[in-house]
């Protein structure tokens, strides 16, 4: 069996100095001016026609899985690194639920016989 060397990191072309100040100037180009168009937007796209609950449905599983991701990465760190990414679960987890219940406002679930309306307090 013949092994590949791989330098640890992988050499690469690209100055991560050098790099982290163009990320650094096209943030703050968009920052400065909301109408500069998201370099970002021209990679992804929804498509115009979708339907509102789609489109709460889908933001509701990817905040599901951030929360995951978040508590999964959480479970690895120490100190304010895992504060960190708790207070990110934490911010996921509103979101989810925000979500959720604006899916409930625009498509209402179905009540069963047996289901009764919960009381608040």
């Amino acid at each position: 069996m013949m092994k590949k060397v791989t330098p640890n990191p992988p050499e690469t072309d690209l100055d991560p100095i050098e790099l982290s100040k163009s990320t650094e100037r096209t943030i703050s180009a968009r920052l400065r001016n909301p109408n500069n168009p998201d370099p970002i937007s021209h990679f992804f796209n929804i498509f115009p026609n979708v339907d509102t609950p789609s489109l709460l449905s889908h933001s509701c599983e990817t905040l599901a899985q951030l929360n995951f991701l978040t508590t999964e990465l959480a479970c690895k760190l120490e100190g304010s690194n895992r504060s960190l990414a708790l207070s990110i679960q934490q911010l996921a987890v509103i979101g989810e639920l925000l979500v959720k219940r604006a899916l409930d406002n625009v498509d209402p679930p179905e009540e069963t016989p047996d289901s009764q309306p919960t009381t608040q307090h």
